[in-house]
């Protein structure tokens, strides 16, 4: 084969990889949460502080999934962005198609109204205490106002439908010091859920309350899930909830490092139902990976490692340059 033949051969290849890139779909087009490259830097003192570092997370309608990671980690951070409560430095965040670097103040009030609901860790602030528990639900939707305002009986209904679905239905004439920790927390729920939002997120839900009520919160979390449909974001340091749910990511130093997805086999043999977990590495847009800390200092790992492409994998080394 001629160079002139080889070069041809070469730029209809790079032309076929163009088209088949141009026809890929866009990154996110058909996820709820879309997160591309997401920065936060914060200033304190007059030094920067990235929380988070170029983040890529997807999450599809109707999912119910945990984030997790270390104290200073971002989700906290990330969790308040996708909230509509903290605003991005940089790259794209979208829910259900707002697009939350572009969204001004009357958008964003919408948006919090909405598209979102929001359950803080502190059982005491997701309540009014002066309102009753069916008060409380009943609030978000006075407030929305506009064309989607319901009549007061409607309300009420609707009110009572969802402290029933959460199990508190009984409660609904009390306030919340007449509650316990975990029946406010249930009942914060039922305002997040109030206005049919897109998304309910959850700020470490289950932190200030025993393993057992912590549990019986993760069922309110899964019934409004499979009941509603409505898609959860879960911030959490329980075991209990991180295992309970079919993804869990983790996050690390500003930027998704590992995912668990958990699928369920069934054995043809005995009929049984095995919970089969799943533990991957995140490969974000800009190529970057974040290997697992053990695996790194196991292998003593550090500042550099040895690549080499097979077929069908690649091999990581530990760096034996100065061996």
């Amino acid at each position: 084969m001629t160079t002139s033949e080889t070069t041809a051969v070469t730029l209809a290849e790079l032309e076929q990889r163009a088209a088949s890139h141009r026809d890929r779909p866009a990154y996110g087009h058909d996820a709820l949460i879309s997160c591309d490259r997401l920065v936060r830097i914060f200033t304190a003192d007059g030094v920067e502080v990235q929380a988070l570092q170029g983040l890529d997370l997807l999450v599809t309608k109707g999912e119910l999934m945990a984030l997790v990671g270390a104290s200073g980690s971002g989700k906290s951070t990330l969790m308040n962005i996708l909230a509509g409560l903290d605003e991005p430095t940089a790259g794209q965040a979208k829910v259900a198609d707002c697009d939350l670097l572009s969204m001004g103040a009357k958008e964003r009030l919408r948006y919090r109204r909405e598209i979102v609901g929001f359950v803080w860790q502190q059982t005491a602030r997701n309540l009014l205490p002066y309102l009753t528990a069916a008060q409380n639900v009943a609030l978000p939707m006075q407030l929305r106002g506009g064309r989607n305002l319901r009549s007061r009986a409607k309300k009420a209904a609707r009110a009572e439908e969802l402290l029933e679905l959460l199990g508190v239905g009984e409660l609904r004439d009390r306030r919340p010091a007449q509650l316990s920790g975990g029946q406010q927390q249930r009942v914060a729920i039922a305002v997040a859920l109030a206005n049919d939002p897109e998304v309910l997120l959850a700020d470490e839900p289950t932190g200030e309350l025993d393993s057992a009520t912590g549990r019986m919160i993760f069922e309110s979390f899964r019934a409004a899930n499979e009941e509603l449909g409505t898609t959860i974001v879960i911030v959490t340091h329980d075991q209990t909830v991180a295992t309970e749910v079919r993804r869990t990511v983790a996050i690390r130093d500003g930027r998704t490092s590992t995912e668990v997805l958990r699928r369920t086999r069934v054995d043809e043999t005995t009929g049984e139902e095995h919970l089969i977990a799943r533990e991957y590495a995140m490969l974000d847009r800009a190529g970057r990976l974040q290997l697992p800390a053990e695996y790194t200092q196991t292998l003593g790992m550090r500042d550099r490692v040895a690549l080499e492409l097979e077929p069908d994998h690649i091999g990581v080394w530990p760096d034996d340059s100065a061996t």
